[in-house]
């Protein structure tokens, strides 16, 4: 609990940035939404786009002149906002101690080093919790002047559950890179560099249907937000599939930073 709780203060500061950036992101994202509110016209634009960014970003099939539309295009944004924070939080709140010299003190601890990560992978999981009701309730602030309907709220619920799921993954990636990696300074990068890969392969596989069959080998795949919207549930296989991958990497973790030399 101590550890928890010490992580939990320490890393305060890093969600209130994190807070910051969501609410400035909807804030933008919501006075743009403002010229294509109930402007069919402005679908025309659209016209001049490549089909294949329209199918990346999902643009093709939903109406950016409604709130829930246009919130449909905005959740593959959120998704790379709140899973960067995540894996950033997972890898750094390991690699920290040996950064900045106090891994010796942490270890002199009467408290297993699996006991360490359990309570720092508490924390972790809470500020994305945290950062989730956030994201949730500056949506719903910044759609209110517009109206929007029941479908909307029902929408938005669902896409934060969404997004949490793959917070999970994510905050999972980041600690086994942080365990495992022997050079500390490179998990931050490396964590990072996963998940470019795994948003960009995501986009490579909306542009090409014959890639379905492999989109869950990249977390962004597991949720359609189309399909969130118009079936107004959350479908079992990816959430499970996502706990079983969270599992599995976090054995490791516990694994590899047993076995793993410290830098002290």
């Amino acid at each position: 609990m101590n550890i928890f709780l010490h992580e939990m203060r320490s890393n305060f500061r890093s969600l209130l940035i994190w807070s910051g950036i969501i609410v400035l992101f909807v804030v933008v994202g919501f006075s743009k939404f403002s010229a294509f509110a109930g402007n069919e016209e402005m679908l025309a634009l659209l016209d001049t786009m490549p089909p294949a960014m329209l199918s990346a970003l999902n643009m093709n099939a939903l109406n950016l002149t409604t709130v829930t539309g246009f919130y449909g295009v905005m959740f593959i944004y959120f998704s790379l906002l709140l899973t960067a924070a995540a894996v950033m939080w997972g890898s750094d709140i390991i690699v920290k101690e040996e950064r900045d010299k106090t891994v010796e003190f942490a270890l002199t601890l009467p408290v297993r080093r699996s006991q360490l990560i359990t309570g720092k992978a508490a924390a972790v999981l809470v500020n994305c919790a945290a950062l989730t009701l956030v994201t949730w309730a500056a949506t719903l602030a910044g759609a209110t002047p517009y109206e929007p309907d029941s479908q909307f709220f029902t929408f938005v619920a669902l896409a934060s559950a969404a997004l949490f799921v793959m917070q999970i993954v994510f905050v999972a990636v980041g600690i086994l890179l942080g365990c495992a990696m022997q050079r500390y300074k490179r998990a931050n990068s490396a964590a990072v560099s996963v998940l470019l890969v795994a948003f960009f392969g995501s986009i490579v596989i909306n542009m090409n249907d014959k890639l379905k069959a492999v989109k869950y080998l990249t977390p962004f795949q597991y949720f359609d937000p189309i399909s969130l919207m118009r079936e107004a549930q959350i479908p079992g296989m990816p959430v499970l599939i996502a706990i079983v991958v969270a599992v599995i990497l976090m054995a490791g973790a516990y694994f590899a930073y047993a076995k793993r030399d410290l830098y002290i």
